[in-house]
């Protein structure tokens, strides 16, 4: 089968979703880290830490959730009201909109009978007209119909999945130094590794996210241990 818009509504989708992923699992990496790393700097006990980190999870992955859910919302809102307005200008003023058909096939270099042939042809059907301007002149694709549901369940998953990996070390250990130590080496190689990713989802360049995401951990953790240290005394 040749390649078509099918293919590319897939591709998108996937991206999404990926994003959602890691974002998520970033997130949840970093924060119960920071928590957990200034609790063990107060000298408080591994089994009140995991608590902690527990509670903390919990609400991070609602919050996030929604948040992903809400954006999500928003996003294809806006396509929405977008759409309907494109759909009425046709209709309102169908020459101007016919026009501007027109100017964005010449910047791309179609001339003469052929414009007037293809602004006929896109004109001709008011919903691929509407198609038409939302993608070449909005720069606007749909959202997929299950696109918040998804990216709420995705990011609060990732997010659980996330945060249990620093805290695992509280769990399975007596000592909260070597557990601290534990979870310091568990945390930088996932956040190294979800950086790297992150950093593709979003289409910056994967060594230089590998090493931000790994920064921001460690800066976090360090001052949750530093300033627990200070203010236990």
């Amino acid at each position: 089968m040749p390649p078509g818009p099918p293919h590319e509504e897939k591709h998108f989708a996937q991206n999404e979703v990926v994003r959602d992923l890691v974002i998520g699992a970033a997130d949840g990496l970093t924060v119960p880290f920071a928590l957990a790393a200034g609790l063990a700097g107060a000298a408080v006990a591994n089994p009140l830490i995991v608590t902690a980190g527990l509670a903390e999870i919990a609400a991070a992955c609602i919050a996030m959730g929604l948040g992903g859910y809400l954006a999500a919302r928003s996003e294809a809102d806006h396509y929405a009201s977008e759409r309907r307005r494109e759909e009425e200008e046709t209709v309102e003023y169908e020459d101007r909109e016919r026009w501007e058909v027109a100017a964005i096939l010449h910047r791309y270099g179609v001339r003469g009978d052929a414009l007037r042939l293809a602004v006929d042809s896109i004109c001709a059907d008011k919903r691929r007209w509407v198609d038409f301007m939302m993608r070449f002149e909005l720069d606007l694709k749909e959202p997929e119909p299950q696109r918040a549901r998804r990216s709420a369940v995705t990011a609060g998953a990732a997010y659980v999945a996330g945060g249990l990996v620093p805290l695992a070390p509280y769990m399975l250990m007596p000592g909260t130094g070597g557990a601290l130590a534990v979870s310091g080496l568990l945390t930088a190689c996932a956040l190294t590794g979800f950086g790297w990713l992150k950093a593709r989802a979003t289409g910056l360049p994967p060594l230089r996210g590998a090493v931000n995401a790994l920064a921001v951990g460690a800066l976090a953790g360090a001052a949750a241990y530093l300033g627990a240290r200070l203010i236990a005394g």
